[in-house]
C-alpha cells in the first residue's frame, strides 16, 4: 500500500520522500494546492544545480552581516560604487551652490544689482552657474564611443559608465530644476523692475512683458526654455516608447537650446558697477563649459559619418517565428565583442533615424546579426523592405502569412535576393560596449533572460561555447561554469533561440553550461496531460526538445542563490540579466541578500570588484586618519575664522576679486 498513487495524475515512480513538495526547486517552502512530481527519468534529466536543489530540502541561510564592517562590505558589492558616484555628483552641484551663492552675494563689482533685486539676484547667478557646471556632463554619457573606449580602461572599475543613460536623466533634471530655480528668481527681478519703471499699473504690466519679450535675454531665455520643455515632455519613459520617432527628433533641440544659451549672456543687461562692463571675459561663458563634452560629441558625429560610407550589406535575412526577423551583415573594419549592440539606420526607410539592437553573434562568426522583433512602425517598414511577410495584425486572411518552421526560413541574401526586390542598403554605427561585456570577469555567471530579453545572451552564449570548445581560434576563458535561466511566459515567442540552445546542449559534453526554463504561461489541461503523458520515459523534454525539463512557474530565487554558493564557495559570481525592471529589482536584491564578503559574493549587473576593493581601503584608511587628525579640530576652526575675516576684508577692496571664488 505504501506505493499506492495519490491520484491519476501522479506519473512518479514510488520512492518520492514524504514531503516532496519541500523539496521541488520551483516553488516556495510555504506553497500548497496540487503538484505533480517528476518521474524518474525526469529527475534524471535534471541540471546539476535542479538536482542539487531537489535532493537537499534545506535551504542555506542568509549571511549574517552583524558589524558594520560586513554591512558596508555588502554594501559596497553592487551598491556602493553607484551611489557612492551620484553622492560625489550631487556634492559637487552643492558645492557649486554654496560657493556660487556666497561670491554673487560678496562680489564688490554687483552692488547695484544686489540693492535692486535683492536676494533673487544671487539665487539666479548662483542657479546659472550650476546650469553652466551641468552642461560639461550633459553631453558626455550620450558619446557611445567615448563610453565603450572608457569601458575597456581601468576607469570602469571606478566609474559605473553602465549607467551612462541614468547619469544623462540626473543630470538633465538638474538642467530642468536649475533653469526653473533661474526663471522664477529672474521673475521676481523683472517685477521689480518693472515697479520702478512705472507709475501706474498699465505702465508696469507693459514694462513686466517689455523685460520678457523684447530684450535679447528675455527672448532667448524664453526659447530655451520651450525647447527644454518640449525635450523633457518627449523624453518621459512612457511617451518616449510609444512614440520614439517623436522623441529622437525632439530630442534635437538641443542645439536650439545650446545656441540660445551662448546669446543669452552675450547682452549685457544687467551690468557690473564699473567698467570693463561687457568683456569676452565675463559674458557668454557658455561656451567655456561646452567646449569638452561638445568637441567630444562632434567627433562622435563625424565617425558615424564615417563609420556609415564604410562597405555594409545585408548578407542575409531569415524570417523566424512569432514576428522576428534576423538580419545577417556583414561590415568592413569591425571588430565586436559578445554583450555589445549597435545602432542601425537603413535610409529607404528613414535616412534620420537610428535605432540600438542588441548583437546575437559572437566574436567567432564572420558576420553581425541582429533578431529584431516586429512591431513599431520602424521595425514594420524595415521587415517590409528586406522581403519579410509577416502578418498585418488584426487581418484574418493573412493569419497564416508568417508561419515559418521552428528554424527560419531564408528570406534572401545578398547573392540571391528576395523575388523582384533589391535589399535595401543599411547603415550601422558601433558596436558599443554594455554591462554584458564583463561576463568574462568571472570564473561563474548566472545569465537570466525573461522574454525577449534573452537576445543579448546569444551572442554571449555562442562566444563562452567556442571558448570553452577552443573553437575558430577563440581566446581561452576563465569561465568554468555557466547557468543560463530562461523565464519566457510563451516558449513560442523566441523560438529562433530553440536551435542555439540545443545545439550548445548536444556539444556541452562537460557540461559548463546549464539550462533552466521556466515557463509562466497557464497551461490548458488538455496541453498539460499531453506534456505529462509524452515526458515518461523520454529522454528531451516535451516542450523543449532539451534534456533539460521544462520547470512550470517562476523561479526560487531563493533556492537558486543559495545553491550556488554551496556549489560554489568563496567565488565571485556575475549575474547578468535582461528584462523587466520587476525582476531586474528582484534579481538585484538576491545578489545583495545572498553576497557573503568572506565567501561567495553575487555582482549584479557589472564587473566592479576592484571598485569593492578600491573604496574598502579607501573608507577604512580615512577612518583611521580621521582618529589620528581629531586634535586639528580646534585649529581647523581658528583658520575658518581667519578665512571669513579675509572675506570681509575682501568686501572693501575695490578692483579685485577672490582669487577663490568662480568669475
Amino acid at each position: 500500500m505504501s506505493n499506492r498513487r495519490a491520484s491519476g495524475l501522479d506519473f512518479s515512480d514510488g520512492t518520492v520522500p514524504q514531503n516532496p513538495l519541500d523539496q521541488h526547486p520551483d516553488l516556495p517552502q510555504s506553497s500548497g494546492g496540487v503538484h505533480l512530481q517528476r518521474n524518474k527519468t525526469e529527475r534524471r534529466r535534471l541540471q546539476g544545480l535542479q538536482r542539487t536543489l531537489t535532493q537537499t530540502s534545506t535551504t542555506k541561510a542568509t549571511p549574517q552581516v552583524n558589524s558594520f564592517k560586513k554591512r558596508f562590505d555588502v554594501w559596497m558589492i553592487n551598491e556602493g560604487g553607484r551611489q557612492l558616484f551620484f553622492g560625489v555628483f550631487i556634492l559637487l552641484h552643492i558645492l557649486c551652490a554654496i560657493f556660487g551663492f556666497i561670491h554673487f552675494s560678496l562680489k564688490d563689482n554687483l552692488v547695484g544689482g544686489r540693492e535692486v533685486f535683492g536676494i533673487t539676484f544671487p539665487i539666479a547667478r548662483t542657479a546659472a552657474l550650476v546650469l553652466h557646471v551641468d552642461v560639461i556632463f550633459i553631453l558626455l554619457p550620450v558619446c557611445r564611443n567615448f563610453i565603450s573606449m572608457l569601458r575597456r580602461t581601468p576607469l570602469n572599475d571606478i566609474i559605473p559608465f553602465d549607467k551612462n543613460i541614468t547619469f544623462h536623466k540626473a543630470t538633465a533634471w538638474s538642467i530642468v530644476i536649475g533653469s526653473a530655480v533661474h526663471i522664477l528668481a529672474h521673475m521676481v527681478n523683472f517685477f521689480k523692475l518693472a515697479m520702478i519703471a512705472g507709475d501706474n499699473t498699465g505702465a508696469r504690466v507693459a514694462a513686466f512683458f517689455a523685460a520678457n519679450f523684447t530684450t535679447g535675454p528675455g527672448v532667448t531665455g524664453w526659447i530655451m526654455t520651450a525647447a527644454l520643455g518640449i525635450m523633457v515632455w518627449y523624453a518621459r519613459e512612457k511617451v518616449r516608447r510609444a512614440t520614439f520617432e517623436k522623441f529622437w527628433y525632439s530630442h534635437h533641440l538641443f542645439i536650439v537650446f545650446f545656441i540660445n544659451w551662448q546669446l543669452h549672456g552675450m547682452f549685457c543687461m544687467i551690468k557690473p558697477d564699473r567698467p570693463p562692463f561687457c568683456s569676452f571675459n565675463n559674458i557668454g561663458v557658455f561656451w567655456r563649459y561646452w567646449l569638452v563634452g561638445g568637441v567630444i560629441w562632434i567627433w562622435e558625429r563625424i565617425l558615424r559619418e564615417i563609420r556609415s560610407r564604410h562597405v555594409t550589406y545585408i548578407h542575409k535575412v531569415i524570417q523566424h517565428p512569432s514576428n522576428v526577423m534576423e538580419l545577417q551583415i556583414k561590415k568592413e573594419k569591425t571588430t565586436v565583442r559578445a554583450g555589445q549592440y549597435i545602432f542601425l539606420s537603413c535610409p529607404e526607410v528613414s535616412y534620420f533615424q537610428w535605432h540600438p539592437f542588441t548583437l546575437t553573434s559572437s566574436p567567432e562568426e564572420n558576420y553581425i546579426s541582429v533578431h529584431i522583433r516586429v512591431a513599431g512602425d520602424f521595425t514594420t517598414a524595415l521587415a517590409k523592405a528586406v522581403g519579410c511577410d509577416f502578418p498585418v495584425k488584426g487581418d484574418k486572411k493573412d493569419a497564416k502569412k508568417g508561419d515559418v518552421p521552428n528554424g527560419g526560413k531564408v528570406v534572401g541574401t545578398n547573392t540571391n535576393p528576395p523575388f523582384n526586390r533589391t535589399l535595401p542598403r543599411v547603415m550601422v554605427d558601433g558596436p558599443f560596449g554594455s554591462a554584458s561585456e564583463d561576463f568574462l570577469k568571472y570564473e561563474v555567471v548566472l545569465l537570466v533572460g525573461a522574454g525577449i530579453g534573452v537576445t543579448p545572451f546569444a551572442s554571449i552564449l555562442k562566444s563562452i561555447w567556442y571558448r570553452m570548445n577552443n573553437l575558430h581560434n577563440s581566446k581561452p576563458t576563465r569561465l568554468s561554469k555557466v547557468y543560463f535561466t530562461w523565464v519566457i511566459r510563451d516558449y513560442g515567442a523566441a523560438e529562433w533561440f530553440h536551435s542555439l540552445l540545443q545545439a550548445i546542449e548536444e556539444q556541452d559534453t562537460q557540461n559548463r553550461i546549464e539550462i533552466n526554463i521556466y515557463l509562466t504561461a497557464k497551461i490548458k489541461e488538455d496541453d498539460m496531460n499531453n506534456i505529462i503523458v509524452q515526458d515518461v520515459g523520454a529522454e528531451k523534454d516535451a516542450i523543449t526538445s532539451l534534456r533539460a525539463p521544462t520547470h512550470f512557474g517562476r523561479p526560487n530565487w531563493d533556492r537558486i542563490f543559495p545553491s550556488i554558493s554551496e556549489k560554489h564557495p568563496e567565488t565571485d559570481v556575475g549575474v547578468f540579466f535582461c528584462g523587466p525592471p520587476v525582476l531586474s529589482k528582484q534579481l538585484h536584491q538576491m545578489s545583495n541578500k545572498y553576497s557573503d564578503p568572506k565567501g561567495t559574493r553575487f555582482f549584479f549587473g557589472k564587473g566592479a570588484l576592484l571598485l569593492f576593493l578600491f573604496f574598502r581601503c579607501f573608507f577604512f584608511s580615512s577612518c583611521s586618519l580621521l582618529c589620528w587628525y581629531g586634535s586639528l579640530v580646534s585649529s581647523s576652526l581658528a583658520l575658518s575664522r581667519l578665512f571669513f575675516s579675509y572675506v570681509s576684508w575682501m568686501r572693501k577692496v575695490r578692483n579685485r576679486n577672490a582669487w577663490w571664488l568662480p568669475v
